[in-house]
């Protein structure tokens, strides 16, 4: 009796049941081999990091990336070849932070050329509510060529837990939402990026929410534009979350007209929290300069202020995980 063969016949079915960590994987329901579900895929990956490449289709799955170094990319041509999305909200979830499609508490993070979703607003059924697609509170997020969408809180970007300080930079992403819609408290930069206000009473594109003048995070965009729905009303770049709250546009297209003020109280005639804020804009250009005010609160910057804003200054010099992030 041949020992060693019985026992390479009993232990190869185990084995072949519990995969190695792999540091590339792929989702693609129909390839025999592939992962069929992006979270099983992400499980998969390596302890050090590594790809989930995610083919083209439409993927009804809430996801959470708690590992460091993981990249999820579409494989298709555009970013709605692959879309992520899901249907929850804070009524449903248990609250606001947990109604995220997407969460990422891992460092290192890159998202890149798909689209994620919180489509809770499609059904008329549903009564509005918070409803985050995209939620990273994980430092050193890179996010290229990525749509982002929902309608109020879409986009969350903020420290981690214990105060960790979360860096987040944007490339050539396109957001849309109504209410709040990219908010968090964070060192988050954006670059060529689309903002879209959805239909509503009110639009608000930031609602960031630094807690203390000492605090040196803030959003800042850089060449965004800034869109509307023709029944988009009361259209502002943002109102404070927190009473520091710092939000810097650099040269923003102005496709649509903002309230007066640009900026706007949390709740006016309630709270008085634009005193302490830190809003500057500087160059902005589009037909939604035609009218253009700024609250007194807010500072037109020049080109001498904007320079503090730009990418380098804004990180302090410390941008080379923002190019390992593009080249994931």
């Amino acid at each position: 009796m041949n020992h060693k063969l019985i026992f390479a016949a009993l232990v190869a079915p185990a084995m072949l049941s519990a995969p190695a960590m792999a540091r590339t994987v792929h989702v693609d329901p129909a390839k025999a081999g592939a992962f069929h579900t992006v979270q099983s895929a992400i499980d998969a990956v390596a302890a050090e990091g590594g790809k989930v490449l995610i083919a083209p289709g439409t993927y009804r799955e809430k996801l959470t990336v708690s590992a460091a170094g993981v990249t999820l990319a579409g494989t298709g041509r555009r970013p709605d070849d692959v879309v992520l999305v899901y249907g929850d909200s804070a009524m449903t979830a248990g609250g606001t932070f947990k109604s995220a499609t997407l969460s990422v508490t891992g460092a290192s993070f890159t998202l890149r050329n798909l689209t994620v979703a919180n489509d809770w607003w499609l059904d008329p059924t549903h009564a509005p509510s918070q409803a985050v697609a995209v939620s990273l509170t994980g430092d050193a997020a890179v996010v290229s060529n990525v749509r982002m969408l929902g309608h109020q809180d879409t986009l969350f970007v903020n420290d981690g837990q214990g105060g960790k300080e979360t860096r987040a930079y944007f490339e050539n992403c396109y957001i849309a939402g109504h209410v709040d819609f990219v908010f968090g408290n964070a060192k988050a930069f954006f670059r060529k990026c689309q903002l879209h206000g959805e239909a509503h009473e009110s639009v608000m594109y930031t609602a960031q929410s630094r807690n203390a003048p000492d605090e040196d995070s803030a959003f800042v965009f850089e060449d965004c534009r800034l869109t509307a729905d023709p029944a988009a009303r009361n259209v502002s770049l943002g109102r404070p979350w927190r009473d520091y709250a710092s939000v810097v546009f650099l040269a923003p297209v102005l496709d649509t007209s903002l309230a007066p003020g640009a900026f706007t109280e949390w709740t006016p005639g309630k709270t008085n929290k634009l005193p302490t804020t830190r809003y500057a804009l500087y160059a902005p250009v589009g037909p939604g300069t035609s009218g253009l005010t700024l609250a007194k609160e807010a500072t037109w910057l020049d080109a001498e202020g904007a320079e503090r804003w730009r990418l380098e200054r804004f990180f302090g010099d410390d941008i080379g995980w923002i190019a390992r992030g593009l080249k994931r």
